[in-house]
C-alpha cells in the first residue's frame, strides 16, 4: 500500500522521471527476464522489475515473496552480471542527465 499517492502534474512527472526515465531494457543472460536499468554513476544502478520479470527469475522465485508488501530488496546475482556485461558492451549508458 502506497503511503503517498501523487496527484499534481509536477509530482507525477517527478515520479516518472525518478522511476522510469532513461531506463534501458536489459535481459538476464541466464533466464531472459527483462528489467529496466539506469546507471547514474559507476556505483549507482537502479533496476525496475516488472511483475513478469520477477515471476520469470528462478533466483527470486526460490526466495519466495516478501510478506511486508514493500517488494524485494535483494537483487539477482545473475541479473547483476548481465547488467555489468551490458554496461561493458555500451548498451547501458552511465551518467545522470538533468539529475535523473
Amino acid at each position: 500500500m502506497a503511503s503517498f499517492v501523487p496527484t499534481s502534474p509536477e509530482t507525477l512527472e517527478d515520479q516518472r522521471l525518478y522511476t522510469a526515465a532513461r531506463l534501458t531494457p536489459v535481459d538476464c543472460l541466464d533466464c531472459r527476464a527483462r528489467v529496466g536499468v539506469k546507471k547514474n554513476s559507476d556505483h549507482h544502478t537502479s533496476v525496475q522489475w516488472s511483475t513478469a520479470a520477477r515471476e520469470h527469475c528462478p533466483e527470486l522465485s526460490r526466495r519466495g515473496s516478501d510478506r511486508s508488501g514493500r517488494g524485494l530488496q535483494q537483487g539477482c546475482s545473475r541479473l547483476a552480471a548481465s547488467i555489468e556485461a551490458a554496461v561493458r558492451d555500451g548498451a547501458v549508458p552511465v551518467g545522470a542527465e538533468d539529475g535523473y
